[in-house]
């Protein structure tokens, strides 16, 4: 789905702008302590690049009603995208596990909501939060650490909790995508972005509906 024009001033005038800036530099140094820490729960050294944020974010239609779930959002730059496409704070469910990471989330996104807890177990750690289905999904979450089984099962989840057709957003590093393009099943569809080649290291966004 291409990004809908809209101008800078008219999206922080309808989402309210950012309370605290991004610094690069001390975002990348907290990530790299928390991969050292826990490099399978991390997943990466780097937060995500503007370009592969912004192709993350272009996929989610700010006119879909209801919430924005994002697992994983680290130091919040695809946060950050979404609210430049468009979507309000308040409609933010940011599920982050490093407690570190959710007090900054805290800070630069005063008025979403932030969730501490694992994010593999959406249904159980969003329980409550959700008052009507959600329009998108947005995850940074490291699947290749996981078995498949349970990969899919968070895709599952997800939709169980989204609008008909509503988009589960996954990007990857990786050649292969993180759950298969194909299924035999037909529960969910599979189409796969570019490679984000000014992303460091270059990324492919997948977006998974149901039909």
């Amino acid at each position: 789905m291409p990004p809908l024009r809209r101008s800078r001033a008219k999206a922080l005038a309808a989402t309210g702008p950012v309370r605290e800036r991004r610094d690069p530099l001390e975002d990348e140094a907290r990530f790299l302590r928390s991969w050292f820490e826990r490099p399978l729960v991390t997943g990466a050294v780097t937060p995500s690049g503007r370009m592969l944020a912004r192709t993350m974010a272009a996929y989610v239609d700010p006119r879909m009603t209801g919430p924005v779930v994002e697992l994983g959002p680290g130091t919040g730059p695809v946060t950050e995208a979404l609210v430049r496409r468009g979507i309000a704070q308040e409609r933010l469910v940011l599920v982050e596990f490093n407690p570190d990471f959710c007090e900054l989330l805290r800070r630069r996104f005063p008025r979403a909501t932030i969730v501490r807890g694992d994010a593999y177990d959406i249904r159980r750690t969003v329980a409550g939060i959700l008052a009507e289905p959600a329009a998108a999904t947005i995850s940074s979450l490291p699947l290749f650490t996981k078995p498949l089984e349970q990969r899919l099962d968070l895709l599952n989840a997800a939709h169980d909790l989204m609008h008909p057709g509503a988009p589960f957003v996954q990007f990857t590093y990786a050649v292969v995508p993180p759950i298969p393009a194909r299924c035999e099943a037909g529960s969910y569809t599979a189409s796969g972005s570019n490679r984000v080649w000014l992303n460091l290291p270059p990324a492919r966004v997948w977006v998974y509906r149901r039909p």
